[in-house]
């Protein structure tokens, strides 16, 4: 019978560059530079690690999409290394492989690392993958977008829950306002400039209702983390954090073929979550739940993925919001790093980066944004669209 991961490894260590536009340095000098600060936060020699996890999504790193650029860069020699990807999960993908193995039983001592060099690229945004085939490489969609995909979920939840579009904007805004002010405090953070509920009504629109302070960025950044048994944990540090649950849903397709789903929510992360809670015991995320890194690749995303992930009722996470309940000094702070809006979002590390702030902060080492006393933290990733997505969540604790 399964009886799923929970405090069965802990995390020793990890590292995390600064993200944003580093054209001065290669994707090797970003992975080097976090796991460099992972093994001295462990307290761990490269020669313990015994298996790596590389997560990345573009072709600017790989060599045939292989694992070897971990391999060679941080001269792990001749230990099983693989590369993974699951679109913006795919940090959490690497992260959760490494678990597995060290709970089976396989290795003691793992390291799950993500990498992204985005602004190589050459894109503004993030180049789509499905910009001729859909996600059964069968259909044909040359013009959708993230913004307007996610732009009509926003339209449709106005409408669904009789929600003023002006004072659905605004409540939109002020997740921009929250995330920009909590990535003031972050030095690690791409976007560092606070802004106002005024700024983001009237700056540019990228697809109605969504503007551009409602959408992230792209970066360049890497992160790292060392796993490992408790046990052995106890013996490296006073502090390890402990992974409660971590859970991955990947859609069917019925969402884009049926007309059951109604286009406020993402199925994924509500199938994800309630695995998640049952593994980890939560019965209430609401009350339980301390503070949240939430895939906000759009303010609206982060809007209805409180609901999607039980914190609000169902129509109601705007009040929540316009509450102040997800600030920094709210009931459960959301992006105290500032989020992918602010911190930024270099696909592979971003699952990674998430998992640095809730161990940052478990630790009471998150510096001007350490939330109160917090226990349990949850990350959570969307990779794809509304219609079409993977979803990660992870819940991790003391």
């Amino acid at each position: 019978m399964a009886t799923g991961i929970k405090d069965k490894v802990a995390i020793v260590g990890m590292g995390c560059t600064k993200f944003g536009e580093l054209w001065e340095k290669g994707a090797e000098d970003l992975m080097v530079e976090a796991f460099k600060e992972a093994i001295e936060d462990a307290g761990i020699e490269p020669k313990e690690i015994q298996a790596a996890w590389l997560a990345t999504c573009y072709e600017e790193i790989s060599v045939g999409k292989s694992a070897m650029p971990l391999s060679t860069t941080l001269r792990l020699s001749f230990i099983p290394v693989t590369r993974v990807e699951n679109l913006c999960a795919s940090g959490t993908e690497a992260f959760r492989a490494a678990c597995y193995a060290v709970a089976s039983g396989a290795y003691e001592i793992v390291l799950a690392l993500g990498v992204e060099k985005l602004k190589d690229t050459g894109y503004g945004g993030l180049p789509s993958p499905y910009l001729t085939r859909g996600p059964f490489n069968r259909m044909i969609i040359p013009n959708l977008t993230a913004p307007g995909a996610f732009a009509m979920m926003a339209t449709r939840y106005f409408s669904r829950y009789s929600i003023d579009p002006k004072e659905g904007k605004r409540a939109l805004a002020r997740i921009s306002v929250k995330s920009h002010h909590n990535g003031a405090l972050n030095p690690k953070a791409h976007l560092r400039r606070e802004i106002t509920i005024e700024d983001v009504l009237k700056a540019p629109i990228v697809a109605w209702p969504l503007g551009l302070y409602d959408c992230c960025g792209v970066s360049d950044g890497a992160a790292a983390a060392i796993i490992t048994t408790p046990d052995i944990a106890k013996g490296l540090r006073p502090n390890p954090v402990k992974v409660k649950a971590l859970q991955v849903a990947v859609t069917s397709g019925e969402e884009l073929m049926y007309q059951g789903w109604d286009g406020t929510h993402v199925e994924s992360t509500v199938r994800a979550a309630a695995r998640a809670y049952e593994e980890a015991r939560i019965r209430n995320p609401r009350e339980e739940i301390g503070m949240m890194e939430l895939h906000d690749c759009f303010s609206i995303t982060e809007l209805v993925t409180y609901e999607d992930l039980g914190i609000s009722p169902r129509g109601r996470a705007w009040e929540d919001v316009n509450k102040g309940f997800f600030d920094l000094d709210g009931k459960i702070p959301c992006q105290p790093d500032g989020g992918l809006k602010c911190f930024g979002h270099p696909i592979g590390a971003s699952g990674l980066r998430m998992m640095y702030e809730m161990y940052k902060q478990l630790q009471g080492k998150a510096g001007e944004r350490q939330v109160k006393d917090p226990k349990i933290g949850l990350t959570h990733n969307l990779g794809g669209y509304p219609i079409s997505s993977v979803v990660s969540v992870a819940i991790v604790g003391l």
